[in-house]
């Protein structure tokens, strides 16, 4: 039986007892209908997990003795997800699934094409609820760490914020020379682990932004002729650079202490 997991952003040691705050109380008790005596894990989103023992439920939280941690190494690239804004919801289900696909980062972006337009509030709205999805993507899904998900930023800002990396990659459907196959596949980049990704919005990046990009070190390919929806497109390049370099296919890791 799969023991439930929940995130909190707490540190604690072996053998301690601990007390989660009032915010898990309610999913814990009459969500997972936890009993005294049941075991949970805890995760805390920078890469620990903590085996722990429920020993009393309070009116303001759950008592819970930590029985074990766990620290889930991570061998897999370091993905950072440039994703420029989509339409209404869009943005929801790629934060879901990157996160579920192994993004380190994601850093949503105005481009030209973007047909949202936030106001500074609207923005840190959407952002506050983009980091809740991958909090839950995370617990769900089984991963120890959240992916950070930056403020929104305007494209000058995004590429300032990709300076350095090893290998960064800007998606163009228009790219006639350069497959994503055959990049992974280069000599050059055998063994990288930092990797940038851009996505363009519905319709596509501007040619003057990709241009901008190469400048600024990007190397422009195509994911093949078929014109992918955004969503679609999201996660379709995490899954071809996870299964060349990444998570599929390995052995799980972790330490016990």
């Amino acid at each position: 039986m799969t023991v439930p997991r929940i995130y909190f952003p707490g540190i604690m040691g072996k053998g301690e007892p601990f007390e989660l705050g009032g915010e898990n109380l309610r999913y814990v008790k009459s969500v997972l209908r936890m009993k005294k005596g049941d075991h949970l894990i805890i995760f805390d989103g920078a890469g620990w997990e903590y085996e722990t023992v429920i020993k009393n439920f309070s009116a303001d939280g759950i008592n819970v003795e930590v029985l074990g941690k766990n620290r889930i190494e991570d061998d897999a690239p370091r993905i950072t997800v440039l994703q420029a804004l989509p339409k209404a919801n869009k943005m929801d289900s790629i934060i879901r699934k990157a996160t579920e696909l192994g993004a380190h980062r994601i850093i949503p972006f105005r481009s030209a094409r973007s047909v949202p337009q936030l106001t500074t509030d609207k923005a840190r709205v959407r952002v506050s609820r983009w980091r809740s999805i991958a909090t839950e993507a995370a617990r769900q899904c089984g991963r120890a760490d959240i992916p950070e998900v930056n403020d929104m930023l305007s494209f000058e800002e995004m590429l300032a914020s990709a300076e350095g990396g090893a290998l960064k990659i800007v998606f163009w459907e228009e790219e006639s020379e350069r497959g994503i196959k055959k990049l992974l596949r280069d000599n050059r980049y055998e063994g990288e682990k930092d990797i940038t990704v851009m996505i363009g919005p519905e319709g596509g990046l501007s040619r003057e932004e990709v241009e901008s990009a190469v400048k600024r070190g990007f190397i422009s390919v195509s994911l093949g002729r078929n014109v992918l929806k955004v969503e679609t497109a999201a996660v379709t390049i995490l899954s071809i650079i996870q299964y060349e370099l990444g998570i599929f296919g390995g052995e799980p890791e972790g330490g016990k202490l």
